[in-house]
Parts: structure tokens; sequence; C-alpha cells
């Protein structure tokens, strides 16, 4: 579908339109192309094709026709001019940083990231010679702070994983850009949907695909999107390193984005709802959401996002033991670290997604001991309700609870 024609486009047609080229055999729906290589007419053609003088398909690594109509549909939800698909969101994260920087570099990123991405910041880049220092999320003048002028990079996820913390995106690229260096904003939580960084001032947007974009928990996938110019050093990272998207997880994407909208307006929905009735429960004593109105960052979500998602980050009484009981008397939501299903997911960060964090770094993150972490999905309320009344009911004999 032709550039023009995507700036006439909504963003629900573009989810269900935008990337599909026909081949001629006139198919209705999106192909999948289960091809390692391509052939060519003749040698001369073949010559052309590797040397970059003509497009057209070389290598699945870097080259197939399903992957590049996810990559341009994605590319077309959030307002980029590229996107560049890989095996995972920490592929993603990965080759980003492997594009972008060199030794000697420094990131700026926030202390709420995912606990993988903190071990990739410190364990492996650290390997590299690339520093990478932390800062409060919402902290402005800690961002500008930390700078200096080795900082090539600040990355954030806004709304943060699990306490939904969120930071002014068009003030921090304005900071990141009057400093010589690229912000990077994982959007994987609310996804374009609900929020579009590049809009905002942003260079880069990073995606687990696995979560939301696909929305059923079927496949693992990543994305970075941003200009055509930038993004082109990341083409030869996935070109050379090998980080790349299978075809049959693109297609599956592919499928995903078509609901995109729907499903995240009522993921919305309901984790509204039951962040409100959770406030509600003498057992629980603080809900993050920015969706609530007492949340402390929710009228700058409510200016920037569409949408407040649907993760809650939920303190339970009675530390670890009140947290646990909890999730192992619930029957319906599912005991997983995953999120972005359909069905509610429920995790104990501290000792599953965040493990890996020391006591410190966990402390830092605001992960404690009675947090749990509920990604809302799309059952009926009043179900979900139920499930956790039922392991509420269960906390009476766990200290600290009444």
């Amino acid at each position: 579908m032709a550039d023009e024609i995507h700036e006439a486009l909504a963003l629900d047609t573009l989810a269900i339109r935008a990337g599909h080229e026909r081949t001629h055999e006139q198919e209705h729906g999106e192909p999948i192309f289960p091809t390692s290589s391509f052939v060519y007419d003749s040698a001369a053609e073949a010559a052309r094709k590797f040397s970059g003088e003509e497009p057209g398909n070389i290598y699945s690594r870097f080259t197939n026709p399903t992957v590049r109509t996810f990559e341009q549909r994605l590319a077309a939800l959030e307002g980029g001019e590229r996107c560049v698909a890989t095996s995972s969101g920490m592929a993603a994260i990965l080759s980003t940083a492997l594009a972008f920087l060199q030794a000697g570099d420094e990131i700026v990123a926030s202390r709420s990231l995912f606990g993988s991405t903190v071990s990739l910041f410190d364990k492996y880049l650290g390997k590299l010679g690339i520093v990478t220092h932390y800062v409060e999320l919402g902290d402005l003048d800690a961002w500008e702070a930390a700078i200096t002028p080795s900082t090539r990079l600040l990355f954030a996820e806004t709304p943060s994983n699990p306490l939904s913390e969120v930071v002014d995106i068009a003030a921090l690229a304005e900071i990141a850009h009057r400093h010589g260096a690229w912000l990077a904003i994982d959007n994987c939580f609310l996804t374009p949907a609900l929020q579009r960084p590049l809009d905002l001032g942003a260079d880069l947007v990073i995606h687990s695909a696995t979560k939301y974009l696909d929305g059923q928990g079927r496949a693992i996938g990543g994305a970075v999107v941003g200009s055509s110019e930038m993004l082109q050093e990341l083409v030869g990272v996935v070109r050379t390193c090998g980080p790349c998207m299978s075809p049959f997880n693109a297609w599956i994407f592919l499928k995903g984005l078509e609901t995109l909208s729907l499903r995240m307006k009522a993921h919305d929905e309901n984790a509204q709802a039951l962040a409100r009735w959770l406030e509600a429960q003498p057992e629980i004593a603080r809900v993050h959401y920015s969706g609530l109105e007492g949340h402390p960052q929710h009228a700058l979500a409510k200016r920037q996002q569409r949408g407040f998602g649907a993760v809650l980050g939920v303190e339970v009484k009675g530390g670890r033991d009140g947290a646990w009981t909890l999730i192992d008397n619930s029957r319906l939501m599912s005991i997983t670290g995953n999120l972005g299903d359909v069905k509610t997911t429920v995790t104990h960060p501290a000792t599953t997604t965040h493990a890996r964090l020391s006591d410190a770094q966990k402390a830092a993150a605001g992960i404690s001991e009675g947090l749990i972490r509920i990604a809302v999905g799309l059952e009926a309320l009043d179900d979900l309700k139920r499930d956790i009344r039922r392991g509420l009911d269960r906390l009476a004999d766990v200290p600290g609870i009444r």
C-alpha cells in the first residue's frame, strides 16, 4: 500500500491493510513464505540483488516477504518510516545497542526496567565497555544530570514494568537531543494503539512483539521502529549477526495486529475497573496503575497516552507470604511471567521477572516482596474479581494482614 494512502487511513485500518502487496496468486489473506532462500532468472540478476543495486529477496535471515509485511505494518502504526523485526524483544534491544553504541559510550536508563534489560545492559554490554547509569524514570533533572559527553542513548520503558510509572516523553526527547543523544522508548505495554512515542520526539520505539502485538501468547518476536536512515545500520546488525524473526512468527504477529486496537481498548477498560476494585480491598496496601486518579503521574499519562494499558502492580499486605498466598489460591489467572495475553496472568516479580536483580536493585526499582503483577486479560470482570477474592479470603492467617 502506497505511503500517500497510509497518511489518509486511520490506525484501525492500517492495522488490517498496511504492508500487504498481493502476489500473482491474488490471495486475500497475507501469505507465509517459509523459505530460507530465493532464486533468480540469471547470474546477473543475482549479482544486482546481492550488491544492493536492485531491490529484492536474497536470504530469509534479512529479506523475507512475510517479515517485511509485518515490518511495514508496524511502522505504519507507529508513524515511523521503517521497522526492523527481530527474534525477540531482548534481541531488539541488543541489536539497537550493537548498531549504535561502541566501547566507551554510555547509556542513561530508568531504574524501573525489565530485569533482563538491566542484566543485558550491566553484564553483557558492560563487557563491551558500554556503561549504563540508572535514574528515576520521572525525574527529568536526574536524567539531565546523569548525561556525560559520552552519553549516546537514553532508554526508558513508559509505563514501567510493573509499577506503571511514566516519563514525559517529549521533555525527555528534548533533553536527549540537546545533548546529542538518541531516545529509545520501549512501548511494549501500550503499543501504538495507546501511545506513539515517535510523535512525541523519540528516535526509536522498541517492542517485544511477543506481548500485545500478538495478544494470544503464541510466538516470540521483537521489533525496532524509527527513521529509514537510522535503521539502516540496524538492518546490518540483523543481516550479519542473525537475530531475525521467522516468517511464521511474522505471520502470527500480522494476525495479531489486525485486532490490536480492539484488544487494547478492552484490556484498558478491564484493567481500570479491576484497579479501582482492588484499591477498595482491605488486604491490598496499594495499586500501582497510571489510570487511577490517585497515581502521581495520572495527568501526564492522560496527556501523552490514549489509554493506560493492562498491567497492574499490586502491593499485597503480608509481604511475600501474602503475595504468594493470593497467587497460589488463584484458579483462573495464569501463574506465568509472560503478559500481553487475552488470558489474565499473575506473577511475583521479586522471584521471577526481576529475580536476577540484586536486593539493592530491587529496592531501587520498587520491587518489594509483597508486590504482584497482574496483566489483565479479556475475561469477564466479575470472574476475575471472584478469582482474586478467593485468594484474598485466604490471607486472614498471614501475619500482618489484619
